[in-house]
């Protein structure tokens, strides 16, 4: 059902899941492949044994690491008590003190072995600082030993004389250097390299540089094995064959009829080749499905899997778009080499304007990667080379921008339209989609039919859905029919918001637009008849009127000049009561402004400009930066268009000034109830005084004050928020 701010509803598409494996997934065999067994390569094994060496070396380094200390505890622990054998300068900035062997056997070490001292050399190290440094240090050490040793000589010559101006101890070099004796030690310099942390430092950058390039190349390959690396121009297709498990068959698809009866000669053909080549009859190379968001062209596809007892590759035309140039047309020589294996068989390219767009349209780019692909496309479609018994299916929604020669005959035969369905056909999608769920037992399928013009199948099974939930909100035993208006209200216009905060002014305006709406249309022949009003925000909405439209398929000029009028009644409502207007009329004349447009410069209904159209159905003038005409027509146009806006304006103004009293009590009494129904609008201006098909939908009741109840699912007007 179209909403009335946006005469084409918003329809919902549905997210296509293709398969993230590189080659084909062929579920045909539930069995284990022979070579099941073989050994295989995971590149997860790498990564854990590249964890496991770097954890060793730094685990096995830590027993033979010598303990930090400082020049003095070297100086008193270690230099004073002769227990040094060497001292090993490293690289001019540390010392690597050598413990004597014989001194690692007394006590003093074996309890500082216990507390984690290496038995093995060196024992301890010290930073030196610079070498000039370390000499001082122990240049001071033998001088304070001498010191010490005169200091001792001396004292014990005094005790033993008796005499305190003995004179000090004198050592001669030769003594000194025999006192020194006991207490020397070797001392080297060397250059040393630890090559763990020089290892490290080149490897583990190498390493994460190539871990990167790993997880880029399976990223771009579709997950899976270490293999994908090199597998990333394979084909992503998802084989399907006579044992996949695809429940979903024609029976599946409701409405669709003529557009099943040319898939489902594909598939007899598949099925009985006899029959047709009998006759002299080829086999169609290609079909593309054509239609709106949500018309059930994927679900086509998917029964023609389920019903074909041929091999059935499908995939997306996103599929074979990638950052890598060629990896596109890889990926099609690749399904095709797959699909000549298989054939006969059938492949499904889900949104082919993917790839399939016009080529030479791409302004910014010399070389598209784009184009590259569909080249090669048309090649394996129908190049040099024979590619008997494999015939392709596609499916987009832009027919308009899909390039010429890939719609040929020879590549793609037929186009099969799939249409929004009527009103048989939604009565049988309804019926599809109503048996899974628990609904009451007298449901009125075509009531539900009836209000909702315009929905798709997807759009039919989502209100299905949502009565569903709706009823589970309150909590009832099966889901009834006003279960499924709330879920129609739901959708077309958004939630309720009945705590919006409005002010009473503003309340008052939205009241008095609305009711210029529903006073404009009630007396107008070629409106849509209306159903309800009502001034409680939905969406971005503050207030609405809803209309049933007929099911036309072609529209007069009387008819759209109509709806303009009503459309602008809200507008004419506000100048005529407050002599003032508001933003909140913005959809309308946005919505006007593009009808009056259309009439003048696509439907030719203009005198002025005659019958001409500058409508664009093939896209060609999509790139180009001037228009079909020149600048004395394009101002003639602009003043058409505004002559006739004006026109329709003027005629809803005096519109309301003659019913100017009944336009008043309709915003009273949606002041009072907020909504009010068809009946209501009886009782104040009377009976519509024009035959419409609102007496189709006598038969049923409206609760008038029950406020949850909106029966009609078209929206023939918005007002919106001011932005």
């Amino acid at each position: 059902m179209y909403m009335s701010s946006n005469y084409n509803k918003k329809e919902n598409t549905n997210s296509k899941k293709t398969n993230s494996t590189n080659k084909p997934k062929d579920s045909s065999n539930g069995k284990p492949p022979l070579n099941s067994n073989k050994f295989k390569f995971n590149i997860n094994w790498l990564y854990i044994a590249l964890i496991a060496v770097i954890i060793g070396i730094q685990f096995l380094g830590t027993y033979s690491k010598p303990k930090e200390i400082d020049y003095d505890t070297f100086e008193k622990k270690l230099f004073l008590e002769k227990d040094v054998e060497k001292l090993i300068i490293v690289n001019k900035e540390s010392a690597e003190v050598y413990i004597k062997k014989d001194k690692l056997k007394t006590d003093k070490y074996k309890e500082e072995i216990k507390k984690g001292l290496s038995e093995k050399a060196p024992q301890y190290v010290f930073s030196i600082g610079t070498i000039e440094t370390l000499n001082n240090n122990i240049e001071n050490t033998r001088k304070k030993i001498i010191n010490q040793k005169l200091d001792s000589i001396t004292k014990a010559n005094k005790l033993l004389s008796n005499d305190s101006l003995v004179k000090d101890a004198y050592i001669s070099e030769t003594g000194k250097e025999s006192l020194l004796n006991d207490y020397r030690f070797e001392i080297r310099y060397e250059q040393k390299k630890d090559w763990t942390s020089e290892i490290l430092g080149w490897v583990l950058p190498l390493l994460l540089l190539i871990g990167v390039w790993i997880f880029m190349f399976r990223k771009v390959g579709g997950g899976g094995g270490g293999g994908q690396i090199f597998n990333f121009g394979k084909s992503k297709a998802t084989l399907y064959d006579k044992a996949a498990s695809i429940q979903i068959n024609f029976n599946d698809v409701a409405g669709l009829e003529e557009a099943k009866v040319e898939i489902m000669e594909i598939v007899d053909f598949l099925k009985n080749p006899k029959k047709y080549t009998e006759l002299g009859g080829k086999i169609p190379k290609g079909a593309l499905l054509v239609g709106p968001p949500g018309t059930g062209k994927t679900l086509l596809a998917k029964a023609v899997a389920g019903e074909a007892q041929v091999p059935f590759f499908s995939l997306s035309g996103s599929d074979f778009v990638e950052m890598f140039v060629g990896v596109g047309a890889s990926r099609v020589r690749d399904l095709f080499k797959q699909a000549k294996e298989k054939a006969p068989c059938i492949i499904f390219i889900d949104e082919i304007d993917a790839i399939g767009r016009a080529r030479g349209k791409n302004l910014m780019q010399s070389n598209d990667e784009r184009e590259n692909t569909l080249n090669q496309l048309l090649t394996e479609m129908d190049g040099f080379s024979s590619n008997s018994g494999v015939i392709i299916l596609a499916a987009t929604n832009r027919a308009d921008v899909l390039d010429k020669a890939l719609l040929r005959a020879g590549r793609f035969d037929r186009q099969i339209h799939v249409e929004l369905p009527d009103l048989e056909e939604r009565k049988a999608i309804f019926k599809v989609h109503l048996k899974p769920i628990k609904s009451e037992k007298d449901l009125n399928v075509d009531f539900l039919a009836r209000h909702t013009p315009g929905f798709s199948g997807a759009d039919i099974a989502n209100v299905c859905n949502e009565a569903a939930l709706i009823a589970a909100r309150k909590n009832h035993q099966s889901i009834v029919k006003q279960d499924f208006l709330d879920a129609i209200d739901r959708i077309v216009a958004g939630l309720e918001k009945r705590n919006k905060i409005i002010s009473d002014n503003e309340k008052k305006v939205i009241a008095y637009h609305e009711a210029g709406h529903a006073t404009v249309s009630w007396l107008l022949e070629y409106a849509n008849p209306l159903i309800k009003v009502t001034i409680v925000p939905r969406g971005k909405s503050l207030g609405s009127a809803w209309y049933l439209p007929e099911e036309r398929q072609i529209l007069t000029t009387e008819q759209i000049l109509d709806e303009m009028c009503a459309t602008l009644g809200g507008r004419a409502s506000e100048d005529l009561i407050f002599n003032k207007i508001s933003t909140g009329a913005l959809n309308d004349l946005e919505r006007t402004t593009k009808q009056a447009y259309a009439i003048v410069s696509i439907y030719g209904m203009n005198k002025e400009i005659g019958n001409l159209s500058y409508y664009d159905s093939g896209g060609s003038q999509e790139y180009s930066l001037s228009k079909p005409y020149s600048d004395k027509t394009a101002e003639k146009i602009d003043i058409e268009v505004k002559k006739i806006i004006e026109e329709q304006y003027d005629k809803a103004r005096e519109i309301l000034s003659t019913n100017i009293e009944g336009l008043k009590k309709i915003a009273e009494e949606l002041l009072s109830k907020e909504v009010i129904y068809k009946e209501d609008l009886e009782n104040i201006l009377g009976k519509r005084p024009f035959g419409n098909s609102t007496e189709l939908y006598a038969d049923d009741t409206f609760a008038k004050h029950n406020e949850q109840i909106n029966n009609n699912i078209t929206k023939e007007e918005k007002i919106s928020d001011k932005e």
